[in-house]
C-alpha cells in the first residue's frame, strides 16, 4: 500500500476532530502496535463474514490462534472459524516461493471448502519482500471463478484502528456494489419496507440477535452488516441501502463516508448499548428514511420496549444503584457502555481511552462531564491503583485484564470481543444488569479476602515456639 493511501485513511475527513483541527489520527510510533497491529485490525473487521475463506499470507505466527478467537456468532455457516495460512518459512522467503504458496493455498481453500469468496491478508513479511498479492488474487479468481479479495494491511502500517479502515477499504474497492440485492418480500404486516446497512457491528456473543427482530418488525431489512453474522453476497449489495448506521464509531467510518459520496446513502453514528441509545438508534433510522408511518410505528415500538425493559431492570437497578465502576476498554465501548451503566444507576469513575478516537473522547465528556477521568495506561499497576483510589466496586475490561483482577481479588466482568454474553438492545440490558449483579454479589469475594482458616494456627504456633 502506498504511503499516500495510508495517510488518506489517517486523515479521515468524516472525523469531526479532523474537520476542526486538521490533525488526523495519531501516526504510528515504534511499539504502538503492541495492543494490536493493522493486520489484527483488518482481521477483526472482516473475519465475521462467515462464508469466506480467510487466508493469512505470512508466517504461522501471524495466524496465531485464529480459530474461534473472537466472540462473533454466526446463524449458519462457520467457515470463518477455520484458521488458514500460507505458513511461510525462511526458505520460502529466500527462494521466492511465497507467491506460489499463496496460489496453491487459494486452490486448496476453494476446492476443500467451496467458499463464497477468499480473502487474502497481507502481513509484514510478505509486504517487505514485495509479494504482488493483488496479482495473485486476480489470477486465482480467474482460474477458479471465485472472488479472491486482497486485504493489504501489513502490521507495520500502523495500529488496529488503521487496520479496521484498511479492511473496510478493501470491501469498498472490491466487494460493495458488485451484486444487486434480491427484491424484498412483502412484509407480513403489509407495511412498507426499507433497506438499511450496518457498519462496525460484529454480533459479539450473538447480541445483534436482540436487535434484529425489532428491525424486522419495523420493516427495516438489513441488506448487509460489516461484518457481524454477514455473508459475502450481502456485503456485495450494501450499496443499495437507503440508510446506514455506523455502530463502531470510527473504525469503519471511511466506508460510510464513501458510500454516501458514491451512492448517496445517508448515515449516522449510534450505539445499541443502553436503553436510551437503543431508542435513539431506531429514531435516527426513521429520521433518515423520512417515512411518517415508520416514525409513528417506531415511537410505538420504543414505548412498548422501554416499558418492558424498565420492568425487567427494576429489581436489578435496586441492587446496582450507586455502585462504582472502573471501565477499561476502547473505541465505541469507551462511551456507549458508560451510557448503558448510567441507565442502571451506576457511576463510572473512569474509562479507558487507549484505542479511542478524539470523537470517542468527546462523547465521553458529553456523557460524563468535562472532569471525566480517562485512562491511557492499561498496565496492571495503573488499573489497580485507579481502582483503589476511586473506590470502585467492579472492573469492567477485556479478557487480558482478567487475571489482574483475579490476583487482586476484585470483581471483574469481560466486555470485549471474547465475552460469552450479549449486551446490545433492550434485552441485552437485562443480561448486562444480571451479570453485573451476579459478579459483584458472588460469595467468592468474601471468601478469598478473608484470612485462610489455618492462618490463626500458624500464628499461634510461631508465638509458642
Amino acid at each position: 500500500m502506498k504511503t499516500s493511501e495510508i495517510k488518506a485513511l489517517l486523515d479521515e475527513p468524516a472525523c469531526s476532530h479532523n474537520e476542526k483541527e486538521k490533525s488526523g489520527c495519531a501516526r504510528p510510533k515504534p511499539g504502538a502496535t503492541a495492543g494490536g497491529c493493522s493486520f489484527d485490525g483488518a482481521q477483526i473487521a472482516l473475519l465475521p463474514i462467515a462464508d469466506v475463506a480467510h487466508i493469512v499470507h505470512g508466517p504461522i505466527g501471524c495466524a496465531g490462534s485464529s480459530w474461534d478467537n473472537r466472540g462473533t456468532r454466526s446463524s449458519g455457516v462457520t467457515l470463518y472459524r477455520t484458521g488458514m495460512t500460507t505458513d511461510l518459512s525462511e526458505t520460502d522467503v529466500v527462494m521466492g516461493r511465497a507467491e506460489k504458496r499463496l496460489f496453491h493455498a487459494i486452490k486448496q481453500a476453494v476446492e476443500d471448502y467451496q467458499p463464497a469468496a477468499v480473502f487474502v491478508y497481507n502481513t509484514c513479511v510478505t509486504a517487505l519482500i514485495g509479494d504482488d498479492v493483488g496479482a495473485v488474487c486476480k489470477a486465482a479468481s480467474e482460474r477458479w471463478g471465485v472472488p479472491v479479495v486482497p486485504v493489504d494491511a501489513a502490521g507495520f502500517y500502523g495500529t488496529k484502528n488503521l487496520g479496521n479502515r484498511l479492511g473496510g477499504e478493501a470491501m469498498f474497492k472490491h466487494v460493495i456494489g458488485t451484486r444487486e440485492p434480491e427484491p424484498a418480500r412483502p412484509h407480513p404486516a403489509g407495511i412498507r419496507t426499507h433497506d438499511i446497512a450496518l457498519i462496525g457491528e460484529y454480533n459479539i456473543a450473538g447480541e445483534f440477535w436482540h436487535v434484529a427482530p425489532l428491525l424486522d418488525e419495523l420493516g427495516l431489512r438489513v441488506l448487509g452488516t460489516l461484518s457481524g453474522d454477514a455473508r459475502f453476497r450481502e456485503v456485495q449489495t450494501m450499496h443499495r441501502a437507503e440508510a446506514t448506521m455506523v455502530v463502531c464509531a470510527k473504525a469503519l467510518l471511511n466506508v460510510a463516508r464513501k458510500m454516501k459520496e458514491k451512492f448517496g446513502i445517508p448515515y449516522f453514528e449510534g450505539s445499541f448499548y443502553g436503553v436510551a441509545d437503543m431508542s435513539a438508534a431506531l429514531r435516527d433510522f426513521a429520521r433518515l428514511l423520512n417515512d411518517a408511518d415508520l416514525t409513528a410505528r417506531t415511537e410505538a415500538l420504543i414505548a412498548r420496549e422501554e416499558a418492558k425493559a424498565d420492568a425487567a431492570l427494576e429489581p436489578w437497578r435496586a441492587r446496582l444503584k450507586d455502585k462504582r465502576v472502573l471501565l477499561y476498554t476502547g473505541g465505541v465501548k469507551s462511551w456507549s457502555i458508560v451510557s448503558a451503566l448510567q441507565d442502571l444507576g451506576m457511576k463510572v469513575v473512569a474509562t479507558g481511552t487507549k484505542k479511542s478516537t478524539e470523537e470517542d473522547k468527546a462523547r465521553i465528556r458529553e456523557i460524563m462531564g468535562n472532569d471525566a477521568r480517562m485512562i491511557e495506561d492499561g498496565s496492571p499497576k495503573a488499573l489497580l491503583s485507579t481502582y483503589k483510589d476511586y473506590k470502585a466496586d467492579i472492573l469492567i475490561a477485556g479478557g487480558r485484564n482478567l487475571y489482574t483482577a483475579l490476583k487482586a481479588r476484585i470483581p471483574f466482568l469481560d466486555i470485549n470481543q471474547e465475552r460469552e454474553f450479549g449486551y446490545a438492545g433492550y434485552a441485552g440490558m437485562a443480561e448486562l444488569a444480571k451479570q453485573l449483579a451476579l459478579t459483584m454479589e458472588s460469595p467468592v469475594w468474601q471468601a478469598v479476602r478473608a484470612p485462610a482458616p489455618w492462618a490463626a494456627n500458624i500464628v499461634a504456633a510461631v508465638a509458642n515456639a
